[in-house]
């Protein structure tokens, strides 16, 4: 393996600390504060989304501190960034909506998402001490159809935000089209750049681009950015929502939690191996322990707080390999960095303030993106024709509630507001099938390399015979 600049327990200076730390915040950052955005969006609560997105960088860089200095048995230790999932978005709009549906109020649905959080939390954390019997469970199969079905659920979320947001008077006018043209553009701009750093910031650059043309537009509101202060504790929504639980909310929600636990060991043993440590000894095992536990204890603190649960981010491994710094002591800077933007108003108000078209642009290629990395996921494994029917049952059955959610209107309650959620039904066909289906030792098994030159052969064949 290759061994990096700085390793692990390495000083770098203070601005060579800094300057790696405000990398990872680039290459973090938009993934931290869009999850929050399309939630309040989505579920109506505007009035929250300036002190939850606080919340969200605070708690963020308070978790980043402990997964990357490791405090007693919680964190890795290892050079690990932690944000705002993704994951676990469709998750809680759905039981956001629910809660809507039973007239419930802006501080009802936030208790049920916090309560709903804390008590999946727990679970991740419980999860950190069984990892050999969750990776039993939770196959590549498996984990690689709930990415997709995550990446997949949530597309409908972010082409409604380019069309200029739910209930917007001027959906779809050219002007929201344009300016989502405009980011899309600069993010593919900077993908085929030929210098590393536009690759990894990319979807920053594309908000910060989008921003300045929508400033430059009039759209930003001026008066409100001018009485916002500069710094000032954050109010935690909690004090004013307390917590509740609902069963049709907890069920998807806990379902992604052991996703997460799965993501959380790939994403940490994707920085070991960027860092030049061994991946196959008791130490790293000791590693993953800390990791999922950090994650789960990060994600209830989130949930206290007032924010959303929290998990490693597979974008900064990328980082690490190109500064070639591998050095936890830099995860300090980026935690520090993390929180002083959480403690600024302005900063909130900025972000509450950006349009929905710019939003909608960088979180439709990101959840496209998620769909593409689960499809990655499958295709590293052999597929059989087992393999194959998981695929297909889980697919089927959990797009096609999303699709139809009536179909489910004779199952009772709670029950059938968890299936509907696609990632719940197709994450559960997908355990379902992978336990109950006998293995098939004489399938054929799909190899996509194997497959590509067969095709190439089987075409030089036809042209010969031509």
């Amino acid at each position: 393996m290759d061994e990096p600049l700085l390793g692990l327990e390495s000083c770098p200076s203070v601005p060579i600390s800094a300057l790696a730390g405000a990398q990872h915040l680039l290459a973090s950052l938009a993934g931290i504060i869009a999850p929050t955005l399309i939630i309040t969006s989505a579920l109506g609560l505007d009035a929250y989304t300036a002190s939850l997105l606080s919340m969200a960088l605070v708690v963020s860089g308070v978790a980043t501190w402990i997964q990357s200095q490791r405090i007693g048995p919680f964190g890795s230790g290892l050079l690990s960034i932690q944000g705002t999932s993704f994951s676990f978005v469709s998750a809680l709009i759905t039981a956001g909506l629910i809660a809507r549906s039973q007239n419930a109020s802006d501080e009802q649905v936030l208790a049920v998402l916090f309560g709903t959080c804390l008590a999946g939390s727990l679970i991740e954390m419980a999860l950190g001490t069984v990892l050999p019997w969750l990776k039993r469970v939770i196959t590549p199969v498996v984990t690689g159809v709930v990415v997709m079905l995550i990446g997949l659920s949530l597309i409908q979320v972010g082409m409604t935000d380019i069309g200029g947001g739910f209930g917007a008077e001027d959906f779809g006018a050219p002007a929201n089209l344009a300016l989502a043209g405009c980011v899309l553009i600069t993010v593919l701009a900077c993908q085929v750049s030929r210098h590393p750093w536009l690759r990894i910031a990319s979807i920053f650059i594309g908000m910060a681009v989008g921003c300045i043309i929508a400033a430059i537009g009039g759209l930003y509101d001026a008066p409100q950015l001018a009485d916002a202060a500069l710094l000032a504790l954050p109010h935690p929504a909690t004090l004013n929502t307390g917590f509740d639980f609902s069963l049709a909310a907890f069920l998807p929600v806990a379902f992604i939690f052991m996703i997460t636990a799965i993501e959380t060991v790939g994403d940490l043993t994707g920085s070991a191996r960027a860092s030049g440590l061994a991946v196959d000894d008791e130490l790293h095992q000791k590693r993953l322990r800390g990791g999922v536990l950090g994650d789960g204890l990060n994600s209830a603190l989130g949930a206290l707080a007032g924010t959303f649960p929290n998990t490693t981010f597979s974008q900064n491994t990328g980082v690490i390999q190109l500064t070639g710094i591998a050095s936890r002591h830099v995860g300090r800077y980026v935690a520090g960095f993390l929180l002083l933007l959480g403690l600024s108003p302005f900063i909130a108000t900025l972000l509450t303030q950006m349009p929905r078209p710019v939003l909608g642009a960088t979180t439709t290629l990101m959840f496209a993106l998620i769909a593409v990395s689960g499809i990655r996921i499958l295709m590293a494994q052999p597929i059989g024709r087992r393999e194959m029917m998981i695929i297909a049952l889980a697919l089927g059955l959990g797009l096609g509630v999303g699709m139809v959610p009536d179909v489910l209107n004779a199952i009772p309650g709670a029950f059938a507001d968890a299936l509907r959620s696609p990632i719940t039904m197709g994450g559960l066909t997908a355990i379902i099938a992978e336990l109950l289906l006998p293995k098939m030792e004489d399938a054929e098994v799909f190899n996509p390399k194997a497959s590509e030159r067969e095709s190439t052969d089987s075409i030089s064949a036809d042209q010969e015979h031509a």
